[in-house]
């Protein structure tokens, strides 16, 4: 069995959701073969050495999870792209490009987080490749923490007020970009998260049959994982 999840935004505070997560951790994902995180696992992140501190209990529960052996794969999002190696070690985790494709039970399958295709935001797509920018990364790094910290809520709040005044469709993928993606991979699947609408899409790409696969994102009336067994998926609900 594989897991795949996306959009959990846990805080660096107690958290229901942080609860549930440590709870699957230690519970249901212990008989998957592999688990993979597409990104936005965490709200915030400034740093590796705060997020040591502030997500030590994720970092144990997974090093102890990978060390049950099951494989850990994550995927960078827009809130957690400065997670670094040094987590990445502590956690067990396999950092993965994004796109990259996989293959999921024999399937070659496109996983991302999903914002690079979001292609009609202008504005954020400029922010997005300024903010990858290693030299960018490195600058924000060497500042103080609490300068980090005042930059952190500041964007946050910038993409909150965004998406109150942005039409909800520039939010969402791009058709064309979707296409695009499947055509240069050679996949007839691809899984992602970031847009916080989750649904299975078919789609013909060329004749060929086609799916597209968005994941769900956490919140305090859903806490789900993608689950893959025999070639079949499941959404699987961590409230009961």
């Amino acid at each position: 069995m594989i897991f795949l999840l996306s959009d959990l935004h846990l805080p660096n505070t107690p958290s229901s959701l942080r609860d549930r997560f440590l709870a699957f951790l230690a519970g249901p994902a212990r008989e998957a073969e592999a688990v993979y995180i597409l990104g936005d696992l965490f709200e915030v992140w400034i740093g590796d050495a705060e997020g040591l501190s502030d997500h030590a209990a994720e970092a144990d529960a997974l090093r102890a999870l990978r060390d049950s052996g099951v494989k850990l794969y994550f995927q960078h999002g827009n809130r957690d792209f400065l997670l670094g190696r040094r987590y990445a070690e502590r956690a067990g985790l396999e950092l993965l490009a994004d796109p990259v494709v996989v293959a999921l039970d024999g399937s070659p399958t496109l996983l991302s987080h999903g914002d690079r295709w979001c292609s009609d935001d202008l504005a954020y797509q400029r922010w997005r490749r300024f903010s990858r920018k290693p030299l960018t990364q490195f600058i924000f790094r060497s500042l103080p923490k609490r300068l980090r910290v005042q930059l952190a809520g500041a964007a946050r709040g910038q993409s909150d007020r965004d998406k109150a005044r942005k039409p909800a469709a520039i939010m969402d993928v791009n058709g064309d970009a979707i296409r695009d993606a499947f055509t240069s991979s050679g996949v007839r699947r691809i899984i992602h998260g970031h847009t916080h609408r989750p649904a299975r899409h078919r789609l013909d790409i060329d004749g060929v049959a086609c799916e597209r696969i968005v994941l769900a994102d956490w919140r305090a009336s859903r806490c789900e994982v993608l689950a893959l067994r025999d070639g079949q998926f499941t959404a699987l609900s961590l409230l009961a």
